[in-house]
């Protein structure tokens, strides 16, 4: 009889490959020449899965086309409806009767990735969001996009929205090349609404170097969604990821691939094939055991997060922390609670915005006051400052 010693050795040998091949079953990738399309890595380009808020990329290149047909200008006025107001987070907080200019809808959904937007968007264009989902899809279809088919602006969770790495390359490069004089705003750091600064989600953007966009992405049942592009010595190159961890794993392999890509590029190497090499193989194995390694250290904190469903994640960055200064009965309280906070705490706040979202406690509709967009530390740091002025305070964790 086997001792319990070596059954234990030999359960764990035989879980870890599932538990490997688990995570290894989100992952996808492709890094390509933003010039001529030819694959400079890849691993798993053509797995479908949800593309989350990849999804505005499409949204946004249907709004680019109006605009160029003159159907619309940047300084349009679009009406919000019931509809828009209904979407999860992450989203302006947009009023029923509201209007939102072109601009600030192409800004919102560039940073904030703002899901009611979105929507506004669509109706505006599509004349409702559905229609608009088919003009997606039929566009999707015109660019070479064989395997992508979209049921909603925004990204938010919906079985029959499905893509892959490369339909959305194959996007990206299409909307650099058709609508480049609209592309800058996608390199877009920070933007005002209502007087309040709102940071892009793309943190990848700020640090690798010639990055200038394009769009995150996140729901639980697709992880950590990345399209980024970066141009050195003349040459773009475009990247994307499926299926990260973590928005932090996510960038760093993404880092990591385009470093490739221009490498391959500058030698001329092209993996026609888009197979995966050996030493790629090898440096994803590190990749998963590192995100395995760290999901582990936080098994007891992810749980609660693990258990929310998708509809209440939405897209709303779960790596950021918030803090709660208030919950209000109408929306211009709760907002200028959430102003007078960030108003206080100065320079904590560079990179934090406003976030007024409507919630249910009981039968009763309140609105939450919050401040989003910051560290652990920084959260911890800014609600001390608020506790010491007597100002109410708490720090929300990410996805809560």
């Amino acid at each position: 009889m086997l001792s319990r010693a070596l059954l234990l050795v030999l359960a764990v040998v035989v879980a870890a490959p599932a538990a490997h091949a688990a995570k290894e079953s989100r992952y996808a990738s492709i890094v390509v020449d933003a010039d001529n399309g030819n694959v400079l890595y890849a691993v798993n380009p053509d797995r479908r899965s949800y593309p989350a808020s990849l999804t505005k990329v499409m949204t946004l290149y249907l709004l680019f086309d109006a605009l160029e047909q003159g159907k619309l200008n940047m300084n349009s006025r679009l009406p919000v409806s019931a509809h828009a107001t209904r979407q999860a987070p992450s989203k302006l907080s947009l009023q029923v009767g509201e209007r939102i200019d072109v601009e600030d809808a192409v800004l919102a959904l560039v940073t904030k990735s703002a899901n009611d937007v979105a929507v506004v968007v669509a109706e505006a264009v599509g004349g409702s969001e559905d229609d608009f989902a088919e003009m997606m899809t039929k566009k999707a279809r015109q660019l070479g996009m064989a395997s992508t088919t979209y049921r909603n602006a925004s990204g938010l969770p919906d079985p029959g929205q499905v893509s892959t790495p490369r339909d959305q390359a194959t996007l990206a490069r299409a909307l650099v090349k058709h609508h480049a004089k609209f592309y800058h705003y996608f390199s877009t750091r920070q933007f005002r609404w209502k007087g309040q600064p709102i940071s892009t989600h793309n943190r990848l953007m700020l640090r690798y170097q010639g990055a200038d966009g394009i769009k995150t992405g996140y729901i639980n049942a697709s992880g950590f969604n990345l399209i980024a592009s970066a141009k050195r010595d003349g040459h773009r190159v475009v990247g994307v990821v499926f299926g990260g961890d973590t928005a932090g794993w996510r960038d760093r392999n993404m880092a990591q691939i385009l470093d490739k890509g221009f490498a391959r590029l500058n030698s001329g190497t092209d993996i026609r094939s888009a197979r995966v090499e050996e030493e790629d193989r090898a440096e994803l194995d590190k990749l998963i055991a590192s995100a395995a390694s760290d999901a582990a250290g936080r098994k007891s904190v992810s749980l609660k997060a693990a258990s929310k469903r998708d509809e209440d994640v939405g897209d709303a960055d779960p790596d950021t922390w918030s803090i709660q200064v208030g919950a209000f009965t109408d929306y211009k309280t709760s907002h200028k609670a959430a102003s007078s906070a960030a108003q206080k705490l100065g320079g904590l706040v560079s990179s934090a915005t406003v976030d007024v979202s409507k919630a249910k406690s009981g039968k009763k509709v309140i609105y939450r006051s919050r401040l989003v967009g910051f560290t652990e530390d920084q959260a911890r740091a800014a609600c001390k400052r608020l506790s010491k002025a007597k100002k109410s305070c708490a720090v929300v964790q990410p996805s809560a």
